[in-house]
């Protein structure tokens, strides 16, 4: 059987230094295992992490084929979770995926002092602000904020209270601020949005293209991996 040979790592430690071995001991819990889900699932797994938990309940469809990176014509009508487990253990054989094929809502039930950090990769505005609320006090979560007709480059690690233009963070500060939820680091864009929406399965989808998803997951992961290493952004 294939192994996560230290050579695959030789790069990743002239960097990481220890960090590597917290990294490989360390647990993550990515909730939306979509457009920036899947990146920064694939990226922590090739940074060595060792457990890495993914929760969503869709399956990949035609119309993630232009930004997800576990959107295949082979994986079609799979359930994400699946598709992107799958493919981490391609990976590292040895990496210990957990698959939860559920929604998070303010009602489910999760077990989150199992991990060390929370990623919030969900798109729906109430769930979001019910998976932080969750996480207060117990885990530490990194929340990415909306990456719809937006450029590669602009995206940046803040505090929610810190940031702006954004629509979904200003939904996001409103509703934290009622819950008493006084700090939370997020990926966002500054930059005004560009381009229109389109309708899809009964909403206003914004426009997208195939690399951005990947560079809001970038800044993700290195917040996730600094915060894992050091216990700050």
């Amino acid at each position: 059987m294939p192994v996560f040979r230290s050579v695959q790592l030789n790069r990743t430690r002239l960097i990481l230094g220890a960090g590597a071995d917290r990294l490989a001991e360390s647990s993550v819990a990515v909730f939306g295992v979509g457009g920036v889900g899947g990146y920064v699932a694939e990226f922590l797994a090739r940074a060595g992490a060792g457990h890495i938990a993914l929760i969503d309940s869709d399956i990949v469809e035609q119309s993630n084929l232009n930004r997800q990176i576990i959107a295949l014509n082979s994986t079609l009508g799979e359930k994400k979770v699946s598709a992107c487990a799958r493919r981490l253990r391609d990976i590292n054989p040895r990496i210990k995926v957990g698959e939860f094929d559920f929604f998070f809502t303010a009602q489910t039930a999760f077990d989150f002092s199992k991990y060390d950090l929370v990623l919030d990769c969900i798109d729906t505005v109430t769930s979001k602000v019910a998976l932080v609320k969750a996480c207060n006090g117990v885990v530490p979560v990194i929340s990415c904020m909306g990456t719809g007709n937006k450029k590669a480059a602009s995206f940046e690690i803040a505090d929610i209270y810190e940031t702006s233009v954004c629509p979904l963070a200003r939904a996001m500060r409103r509703l934290l601020r009622q819950e008493g939820i006084t700090s939370l680091t997020a990926v966002y864009s500054k930059e005004m949005p560009e381009g229109g929406v389109v309708e899809q399965d009964g909403r206003h989808a914004p426009g997208s293209l195939s690399y951005v998803p990947a560079a809001a997951a970038a800044k993700m992961a290195e917040a996730a991996i600094a915060l894992l290493q050091n216990g700050s952004v």
